[in-house]
């Protein structure tokens, strides 16, 4: 299958083109710069989202699209940086849409990372696919987001949105920050601590869009997270576990403001998401203990 991702360059995307390309599937990126040390087996055309829809001769041919790209939610937020996250995300995907609605050859399918951030916080809520959307900033930017793939439908493209929880996976992304301070053992519960945490393991996401990709079935919404989520408290017990340390200290909610500012509704945030569309539609999921994928990968 010919497959053109988006994002590549990421934590997800970079073992996303290595999944592609194991499976024998054919990969052609899309981004403002070619990823250094990338194969030269795996093509290559320059976008920028922000500016319009991608050249029409880099979506020839392509038979399905995964969607990864989008600024970086794990930073301090400013207006500027907020402006920056939404537009990437919603002018992003419209700007891909229209480039999708030029081609003679319609690819089957668009597979469109968005977040567990749609559900807002919404305390003990058992969230499945058929939620309301929460409040809130993040909230916003998933429903344009889903809004703006969700367009592709209208061309006869099938349309799957993952919504992403905590991603967990070796060399980087949210795992790679909590380590350092749990190794040295002074990591901790975050606010309360009994705010829910949707998570799941890099393989099992990574496989989940590809399952979306070839399933027909698969369309809308999918919550992108393990069958069993954990309290942060639970969280921090089995990552302390897992490095052989105690973690004997918390960081209070406004010591979280503090730092973060208002980036920090996204750590104190509780979503109890669960995938039942997943799993209705017969995916696997390898990973579904906390303690034992914390294990894996440290």
């Amino acid at each position: 299958m010919n497959v053109t991702v988006t994002g590549a360059s990421g934590f997800l995307g970079s073992r996303m083109i290595e999944r592609l390309l194991h499976d024998g599937h054919r990969v052609h990126l899309l981004g403002r710069r070619r990823p250094p040390g990338m194969s030269a087996a795996i093509q290559f055309s320059a976008w920028d989202a922000m500016t319009g829809p991608p050249p029409v001769e880099s979506l020839e041919g392509t038979d399905a699209v995964i969607h990864l790209a989008g600024e970086p939610v794990a930073q301090r937020w400013n207006e500027t940086v907020k402006r920056r996250i939404m537009d990437s995300r919603r002018l992003g995907t419209k700007h891909l849409v229209q480039g999708l609605a030029h081609l003679e050859r319609k690819p089957k399918v668009l597979v469109s990372a968005s977040a567990s951030g749609y559900y807002g916080d919404r305390g003990e809520e058992m969230l499945v696919e058929s939620s309301e959307p929460g409040m809130g900033f993040l909230a916003d930017v998933c429903i344009q987001w889903e809004k703006q793939a969700q367009d592709a439908g209208s061309l006869g493209i099938r349309v799957a949105a993952i919504r992403i929880g905590l991603v967990l996976g070796k060399g980087g992304g949210a795992l790679g920050q909590m380590l350092p301070p749990f190794r040295m053992g002074v990591g901790g519960r975050l606010g309360p601590g009994q705010q829910w945490m949707p998570w799941i393991h890099v393989d099992d996401l990574i496989s989940l869009f590809l399952f979306a990709m070839n399933r027909d079935q698969v369309s809308g919404p999918v919550n992108g997270a393990s069958p069993e989520p954990v309290r942060n408290v639970q969280f921090t017990e089995e990552l302390a576990r897992a490095v052989h340390r105690p973690a004997l200290f918390s960081v209070p909610r406004f010591g979280l403001k503090m730092l973060f500012g208002e980036m920090a509704e996204i750590i104190l945030g509780s979503q109890r998401m669960l995938p039942q569309a997943a799993e209705s539609a017969g995916f696997d999921f390898r990973h579904v203990k906390v303690g034992e994928s914390l294990r894996d990968l440290v």
